[in-house]
Protein backbone atom coordinates (compact mmCIF):
# COMPACT_ATOMS: atom_id res chain seq x y z
CA UNK A 1 0.00 0.00 0.00
CA UNK A 2 1.40 3.40 -0.94
CA UNK A 3 1.52 6.40 1.34
CA UNK A 4 -1.09 8.06 -0.89
CA UNK A 5 -3.59 5.24 -0.44
CA UNK A 6 -3.07 5.05 3.32
CA UNK A 7 -3.49 8.82 3.67
CA UNK A 8 -6.73 8.82 1.67
CA UNK A 9 -8.07 6.00 3.84
CA UNK A 10 -6.99 7.94 6.95
CA UNK A 11 -8.78 11.10 5.84
CA UNK A 12 -11.94 9.15 5.03
CA UNK A 13 -11.79 7.40 8.41
CA UNK A 14 -11.35 10.70 10.27
CA UNK A 15 -14.31 12.24 8.42
CA UNK A 16 -16.50 9.20 9.18
CA UNK A 17 -15.53 9.33 12.86
CA UNK A 18 -16.26 13.06 13.08
CA UNK A 19 -19.56 13.11 11.21
CA UNK A 20 -21.15 9.73 11.87
CA UNK A 21 -19.48 7.75 14.67
CA UNK A 22 -18.79 10.37 17.35
CA UNK A 23 -21.12 12.94 15.76
CA UNK A 24 -18.98 15.85 16.86
CA UNK A 25 -19.45 17.41 13.40
CA UNK A 26 -16.40 19.66 13.63
CA UNK A 27 -16.21 19.75 9.84
CA UNK A 28 -19.57 21.50 9.64
CA UNK A 29 -18.56 24.32 11.97
CA UNK A 30 -16.91 27.64 11.25
CA UNK A 31 -14.55 27.38 14.23
CA UNK A 32 -12.69 24.37 12.81
CA UNK A 33 -12.21 25.96 9.40
CA UNK A 34 -11.28 29.35 10.89
CA UNK A 35 -8.54 27.86 13.06
CA UNK A 36 -7.24 25.07 10.84
CA UNK A 37 -5.12 27.47 8.73
CA UNK A 38 -3.05 28.16 11.86
CA UNK A 39 -2.29 24.45 12.21
CA UNK A 40 -1.61 24.23 8.48
CA UNK A 41 0.89 27.10 8.59
CA UNK A 42 2.98 25.43 11.28
CA UNK A 43 2.67 22.07 9.58
CA UNK A 44 4.02 23.58 6.37
CA UNK A 45 6.90 25.22 8.24
CA UNK A 46 7.99 22.11 10.11
CA UNK A 47 7.32 19.76 7.21
CA UNK A 48 9.15 22.06 4.82
CA UNK A 49 12.22 22.09 7.02
CA UNK A 50 12.25 18.33 7.51
CA UNK A 51 11.73 17.41 3.87
CA UNK A 52 13.65 20.37 2.42
CA UNK A 53 16.78 19.46 4.39
CA UNK A 54 16.42 15.78 3.59
CA UNK A 55 15.75 14.64 7.15
CA UNK A 56 12.63 12.91 5.84
CA UNK A 57 12.61 11.39 2.37
CA UNK A 58 9.92 9.64 0.37
CA UNK A 59 10.33 7.07 -2.35
CA UNK A 60 8.97 8.57 -5.58
CA UNK A 61 6.65 5.62 -6.20
CA UNK A 62 4.86 6.08 -2.84
CA UNK A 63 3.65 9.66 -3.33
CA UNK A 64 1.84 11.59 -6.05
CA UNK A 65 4.74 13.98 -6.55
CA UNK A 66 2.82 17.20 -5.83
CA UNK A 67 4.73 19.12 -3.17
CA UNK A 68 3.97 22.22 -1.15
CA UNK A 69 6.92 23.80 0.69
CA UNK A 70 8.99 20.69 -0.13
CA UNK A 71 6.49 18.36 1.55
CA UNK A 72 4.33 15.91 -0.38
CA UNK A 73 0.66 16.84 -0.43
CA UNK A 74 0.01 13.53 1.32
CA UNK A 75 1.68 14.94 4.44
CA UNK A 76 -0.85 17.77 4.54
CA UNK A 77 -3.70 15.30 4.23
CA UNK A 78 -2.19 13.12 6.95
CA UNK A 79 -1.94 16.16 9.23
CA UNK A 80 -5.55 17.06 8.49
CA UNK A 81 -6.73 13.56 9.42
CA UNK A 82 -4.59 13.56 12.56
CA UNK A 83 -5.88 16.93 13.77
CA UNK A 84 -9.51 16.16 12.92
CA UNK A 85 -9.48 12.78 14.64
CA UNK A 86 -7.73 14.14 17.73
CA UNK A 87 -10.12 17.08 18.07
CA UNK A 88 -13.16 14.88 17.44
CA UNK A 89 -12.18 12.53 20.26
CA UNK A 90 -11.33 15.49 22.50
CA UNK A 91 -14.74 17.12 21.96
CA UNK A 92 -16.56 13.81 22.33
CA UNK A 93 -14.82 13.04 25.62
CA UNK A 94 -15.51 16.57 26.85
CA UNK A 95 -19.22 16.11 26.23
CA UNK A 96 -19.19 12.89 28.26
CA UNK A 97 -17.42 14.38 31.27
CA UNK A 98 -19.73 15.95 33.87
CA UNK A 99 -19.13 19.65 34.54
CA UNK A 100 -16.79 20.34 37.43
CA UNK A 101 -14.73 17.15 37.11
Amino acid sequence: MTYTVSVILGVLAAVVVDLWILRTRLLTGVVFWATYPIVLLFQLLSNGVLTGRGVVRYADWTVLGLRIAYAPVEDLLFGFALVLLTLSVWVWLGRRTPAGR
